[in-house]
């Protein structure tokens, strides 16, 4: 089976150093892309545009949380199937989206981790862990990096998992949202 109608959604503020080469190499693999430009100060948005993506824009710098949503109830409600949601900031790599396609063919959301380093400082690793503890006895979900935010979701799991937070904990909200309305999930290395 086939998977179609995947749209990439990056929120983005000042990253005009790195932006069309996000495009650039996510285009291979999504049918649409959608950057919301969350009030840069740079040249992001016309780089975005000039690059093919599809460019929203907040005036004001208002947070990833809410980019992020504004990218999605776009994609959606342009008919979107399938959201890949990476950063802006070149720290994911595109070339991991073939990967999340797949497994969206049997799971509601795919979550990535990163892979512990010992050069990632010991308080982060420790909030990582402590974390992770949290969201698995609380919401019953099993993850290695709770803000990852390298994710993949259904167009359904999407309307569920919709979160309010406009900044960062967006991420955590989602994983919670995914967890009370029981939806099927995986988690895969990047």
């Amino acid at each position: 089976m086939k998977i179609s109608n995947v749209w990439a959604v990056i929120p983005a503020y000042n990253e005009e150093n790195n932006i069309v080469n996000i495009i650039k190499s996510t285009k291979r693999f999504v049918d649409k892309i959608v950057v919301v430009d969350d009030g840069s100060k740079d040249r992001t948005k016309d780089l975005a545009e000039k690059a093919g993506a599809v460019v929203l824009r907040h005036l004001v710098n208002i947070g990833k949380g809410a980019a992020l949503k504004t990218c999605c109830d776009f994609a959606v409600e342009k008919g979107a199937k399938f959201v890949i949601a990476l950063d802006a900031d070149a720290q994911h790599n595109p070339d991991d989206i073939p990967r999340f396609i797949e497994k969206l063919r049997k799971y509601d959301v795919v979550f990535s981790y990163r892979k512990a380093s010992s050069k990632m400082p010991l308080v982060l690793r420790f909030g990582n862990w402590f974390i992770s503890n949290v969201v698995r006895f609380l919401y019953g979900i099993s993850l290695k990096d709770t803000q990852c935010g390298f994710r993949a979701f259904s167009k359904t799991a999407y309307k569920k998992i919709r979160w309010n937070a406009s900044d960062y904990s967006m991420e955590s909200e989602m994983i919670s949202r995914a967890g009370k309305q029981k939806l099927k999930y995986v988690q895969i290395p990047i």
